[in-house]
């Protein structure tokens, strides 16, 4: 059954738009985009790149390694090299706790 677990509280994030956290053996990254919050699988399908350590603009991710985009809303392919999505986590914040889905 789905739960909720804390990650993160939103002063973790108020300087620095990414974050890595590790969930049931899962390295997610955490993002923080004009005040909303998403996550989704830190690692791209394409070579494996951290997504945590790309570029964010808008709502789309680059990857660092080979600039595979991806969609932060969704977890959804943006742009080639990458051909296949990332898994992505649904975010809630109650009070200052960030608190992501699995």
């Amino acid at each position: 059954m789905p739960k909720f677990i804390k990650v993160a509280t939103t002063e973790e994030l108020a300087d620095q738009p990414a974050k890595v956290v590790e969930l049931e053996g899962q390295k997610i990254a955490l993002f923080r985009v004009d005040g909303a919050f998403y996550a989704m699988s830190d690692t791209c399908t394409h070579r494996g790149g951290p997504l945590s350590e790309g570029t964010v603009e808008g709502t789309e991710v680059t990857c660092p390694w080979h600039g595979a985009k991806f969609d932060l809303r969704t977890g959804g392919v943006l742009g080639l090299p990458a051909r296949q999505g990332v898994r992505g986590y649904p975010v809630r914040v109650t009070g200052t706790d960030v608190e992501i889905e699995v």
